[in-house]
C-alpha cells in the first residue's frame, strides 16, 4: 500500500485547500472546485502507479476541460493571465486569482511545472498533435514569452487607466479570443518546429511565473547515477529537452520539466 501514499497525500493537500477556502470565503464553490481537481490529480497518479498509459491524459482532460468549459465558458471567468491581472487590479479574490496563486505562483514550490503537464487546457490539445518528441534542438527564442507576458499586463493596465466600461464583458471576450489565438499559435508552432510543446517553450506567458518557483520545487525527477548507463533515451523522449540525468538544480532546462514521466517510463535501467 505504500506506493499509493502519493495520490492519498496529493488528495489530502487539495482537500485541505478546499476546506480552508470554503470556511474562510464562506463559499461552497471552493470546496467543490479544489476537491474535484484534487480527485482528478490523485486519480491520474493512481493510474500511473497502475501503469496505465493514459494516466496523464485522463488528468489533462478532467482538469483542462473543467477549467476551460465550466469556469471559462459557463461561469464566464477569464482564466488566462489577463484574468489574473484583472482580478488582481480590482482586488477581488476570485477563481482566476486563486488559480494562479495555487497552481502557478506558490504551488510550483511543491510540484514544479506539474500544471503544464497535467492541467493546462492549451497543452491538453497540443499533446494530441503528432510531434510528442521534438524533432530538433531547442531554439533560442524563449524571450518571446516575456513579450507576451508584458503585453498581457499592458493590455489590462491600459483598460483600467482609460476607465473602460463593461470590463467584465470585455474580459470574457478576451478569454475567448485569447484562447483562440493560443490554440492557433500552438498548433502552427508545433507543425513549424515539429514539436508539440513549442508554444510552451517559446511563447506561453504563464511560464514567467512558473519557471522561478520551479527551480526550488520539492517534487523532481532524480537520477540514480549508479544505475544510469548514459544511453540518452531519457533526453530523446523528453518533450521539454530537460537533462534529467543531472540532479543539480542548475541542470539544463531544469525549470522546464513538466513531470510528464516519459523519461521514467522509457529508462531501461529504472534509474529515474
Amino acid at each position: 500500500m505504500k506506493k499509493y501514499l502519493l495520490p492519498l497525500m496529493m488528495l489530502l493537500v487539495f482537500e485541505t485547500i478546499a476546506f480552508v477556502l470554503w470556511l474562510t470565503k464562506d463559499n461552497l464553490f471552493y470546496l467543490f472546485n479544489f476537491s474535484y481537481i484534487g480527485m482528478a490529480v490523485s486519480l491520474g497518479i493512481f493510474l500511473y502507479i497502475r501503469k496505465n498509459r493514459f494516466a496523464r491524459r485522463v488528468v489533462q482532460l478532467l482538469v483542462g476541460l473543467y477549467m476551460l468549459v465550466y469556469l471559462g465558458l459557463i461561469c464566464q471567468e477569464n482564466m488566462q493571465i489577463e484574468g489574473f491581472w484583472y482580478y488582481l487590479f480590482t482586488g477581488v479574490f476570485e477563481a482566476a486569482t486563486i488559480h494562479y496563486a495555487v497552481a502557478k505562483i506558490f504551488g510550483p514550490l511543491l510540484f514544479g511545472r506539474g500544471w503544464c503537464g497535467y492541467a493546462c487546457w492549451t497543452a491538453m490539445v497540443l499533446d494530441f498533435l503528432p510531434y510528442r518528441v521534438p524533432a530538433g534542438p531547442r531554439k533560442k527564442i524563449g524571450w518571446i514569452r516575456y513579450i507576451a507576458f508584458f503585453a498581457s499586463l499592458v493590455f489590462v493596465s491600459a483598460m483600467f487607466l482609460m476607465h473602460v466600461k463593461n470590463l467584465e464583458h470585455i474580459m470574457f471576450r478576451a478569454f475567448i479570443i485569447g484562447n483562440g489565438l493560443y490554440y492557433a499559435a500552438g498548433i502552427a508552432l508545433a507543425f513549424l518546429f515539429k514539436d508539440n510543446r513549442a508554444f510552451c517553450k517559446y511563447v506561453c506567458p504563464v511560464t514567467v511565473f512558473l519557471k522561478p518557483m520551479s527551480y526550488f520545487s520539492l517534487l523532481r525527477v532524480k537520477c540514480d547515477q549508479d544505475k544510469c548507463v548514459s544511453c540518452g533515451r531519457c533526453r530523446r523522449v523528453c518533450p521539454m529537452d530537460v537533462d534529467v540525468t543531472d540532479n543539480s538544480r542548475k541542470r539544463k532546462n531544469g525549470t522546464e520539466c513538466i513531470l510528464c514521466m516519459e523519461c521514467v517510463k522509457n529508462c531501461p535501467k529504472n534509474a529515474l
